[in-house]
């Protein structure tokens, strides 16, 4: 049993009704059991520059880091991940005026020995089916967010507040960011969605739930019925939609074999 025959993944992104270019970025790898999705801001250009950065750096260095002979834990592997993509965005920005102001949210999710380990800062999300209920595992870095937190605003208020994608932390913005990394233990039929907040800005949790619940049996179906549903409600913005199901328990990533270990099992 590998990680990759352990998950079912479907993956899409549209660039909305409103907006002409596409500034998020989404990127799985499979036999890691990962899936990043980044969502750049800066404007035309720059943000794309920013999430594709993010998603990149954040697949190679899972890939070598996980792959180690003696990997650090998932959890600590996440955080200098998101940590590095922070750095590199950031000094590109001062490098290339072109580039001043740009960065990106992340939400960044890893399957590995039964275990779901993430890490994320900004207003994409990580939301969790399970026995037909949905649930969101993380919680925006928005001034809206700490507004109805406060009791400063009601959540239905929130709903058509103009502060609506005004992040309080993203990656690239600041030489150090604080992201939110945590761990839980997964389920077979656990159903997750990773997503901009192209979706979420435009359906309701209610409108996410029904749409998974019904409609699991097929991800990539589920995938492009949630954008169609954005889009159809405004698509006011970038919307970018990762589904990974839990088929069966599943181990952790084996380490790469070194030359030796390598030109023994060519022998045996």
């Amino acid at each position: 049993m590998t990680v990759r025959s352990a998950l079912e993944v479907a993956t899409t992104t549209d660039a909305g009704v409103v907006r002409s270019f596409n500034e998020d970025a989404i990127a799985t790898e499979l036999d890691l059991g990962l899936a990043v999705v980044a969502d750049g801001m800066g404007g035309y250009k720059a943000g794309d520059v920013a999430s594709g950065m993010a998603a990149s750096i954040v697949v190679e260095e899972l890939k070598r880091r996980l792959r180690a002979s003696a990997p650090d834990s998932p959890m600590q592997i996440l955080r200098d991940a998101a940590g590095k993509a922070n750095q590199a965005i950031s000094q590109a920005a001062q490098a290339n005026p072109q580039y001043h102001g740009m960065g990106t949210t992340l939400v960044a999710a890893l399957f590995h020995d039964n275990q779901l380990y993430f890490t994320h800062v900004g207003d994409s999300r990580l939301y969790r089916l399970r026995h037909g209920k949905l649930k969101a595992l993380t919680h925006d870095h928005s001034i809206l967010h700490e507004q109805v937190a406060q009791g400063l605003i009601s959540a239905d208020d929130a709903k058509t507040s103009h502060n609506r994608n005004l992040v309080t932390r993203a990656l690239g913005v600041e030489a150090m960011v604080e992201c939110e990394t945590q761990q839980q233990a997964v389920e077979t039929g656990d159903l997750y969605l990773l997503c901009s907040d192209g979706l979420n800005d435009m359906l309701d949790d209610a409108d996410i739930e029904l749409a998974l619940t019904a409609l699991q049996a097929n991800l990539p179906l589920t995938a492009r019925q949630l954008v169609m549903m954005a889009n159809d409600n405004g698509g006011h913005d970038n919307i970018s939609v990762i589904l990974i199901k839990i088929l069966t328990p599943f181990p952790a990533v084996e380490p790469s074999k070194g030359l030796m270990d390598r030109l023994f099992s060519w022998l045996k």
